[in-house]
């Protein structure tokens, strides 16, 4: 497990990383991917690959809404694969209730069930 230490020059502390969350927050997947896409494209190491864990949570989610139910399973694998790996209490978010969120969504889809009683996915602070 990673452990990402909170640093003034963090993803997090960036303003556009606030207008990204509200956006993924209020089922704006595609307009959050690319606000976080941008911040992604400027950020290196362990903080790159949790941006795109959450990219790839977005862009499931966009396939979820044209009925791509094989790419948001994709998507959801692999961001699941990159998420599982931090430890963000540090960064005060709270990314192991977003992967609870998309394992409970991703086993359903898999067995081939409704996940409409599954929360959405959200990105919170602690």
């Amino acid at each position: 497990m990673i452990s990402v230490n909170k640093q003034d020059d963090s993803f997090v502390n960036d303003s556009r990383f606030e207008i990204g969350m509200n956006l993924f927050n209020s089922c704006q997947w595609y307009k959050s991917h690319d606000v976080f896409e941008e911040i992604w494209h400027e950020t290196g190491g362990d903080d790159r690959q949790l941006l795109q864990g959450i990219l790839q949570v977005a862009v499931a989610q966009v396939h979820l809404e044209n009925s791509n139910i094989n790419g948001a399973m994709i998507l959801y694998g692999e961001a699941l694969g990159r998420l599982k790996r931090f430890q963000l209490a540090n960064l005060g978010l709270d990314i192991v209730g977003l992967c609870e969120c998309i394992t409970n969504r991703l086993e359903l889809l898999q067995i081939g069930k409704d996940i409409s009683p599954c929360g959405l996915p959200v990105l919170c602070f602690l």
